[in-house]
């Protein structure tokens, strides 16, 4: 299983608006993506910082996702609230516990 971290910075304010389209937009139309296993949105209220992590079968699946058509819209949806570049990493899940 496979981890992919998408990080960016906002303004303070705009979390809330962050939210809102992560819950009511970008996550509902993951649940059709080959591989797709979940996500957290975190955010710190303090600092602006938001941070998704989307949880994926393989490395394979979540490069295929963030080539996509699907991915590119849902970037897109963030782009006048989340200005600049969006830091993408991907790891591997090794271990895990009980959340």
């Amino acid at each position: 299983m496979f981890a992919r971290l998408v990080s960016g910075q906002t303004k303070v304010e705009k979390l809330d608006e962050v939210i809102k389209i992560w819950k009511d937009k970008d996550t509902p139309q993951m649940k059709s993506v080959k591989g797709y296993r979940g996500s957290y949105l975190l955010t710190d209220r303090k600092t602006g910082q938001v941070i998704s992590i989307t949880f994926w079968d393989s490395e394979k699946d979540a490069i295929a996702d963030e080539q996509s058509t699907l991915h590119q819209q849902q970037v897109s949806l963030y782009q006048d609230i989340i200005p600049g570049e969006y830091s993408h990493q991907r790891y591997e899940i090794s271990a895990r516990d009980k959340m």
